[in-house]
C-alpha cells in the first residue's frame, strides 16, 4: 500500500481503501493508515463483519453509495 501511495504521490490521511474483503482489502487499508470502506457487492457478507477483530470505517451496499464522498 505504501509503495502504491508513494508512486502516485498520495498520503494515507487523504486516501481511502475501498474493497469487498475484510481479510485483504480492509486490513491492508487499515495497516496503511487509511479510511476503509467495505462494499457488500463481493465476498464479505454483512453478518461476517462481526467475525473480525477490526472494523472498516464504513460498510456500504455498493460503491455507488460512496460517489458523494469523491
Amino acid at each position: 500500500m505504501r509503495t502504491g501511495l508513494n508512486a502516485i504521490g498520495a498520503h494515507s490521511e487523504n486516501s481511502a481503501m475501498i474493497g469487498d474483503r475484510m481479510d485483504t482489502d480492509v486490513l491492508a487499508g487499515m495497516e496503511a493508515g487509511m479510511q476503509t470502506f467495505l462494499v457488500l457487492t463481493g465476498l464479505t457478507r454483512p453478518e461476517q463483519v462481526e467475525d473480525f477483530p477490526y472494523r472498516p470505517s464504513k460498510v456500504v451496499d455498493s460503491i455507488a453509495d460512496l460517489v458523494d464522498r469523491i
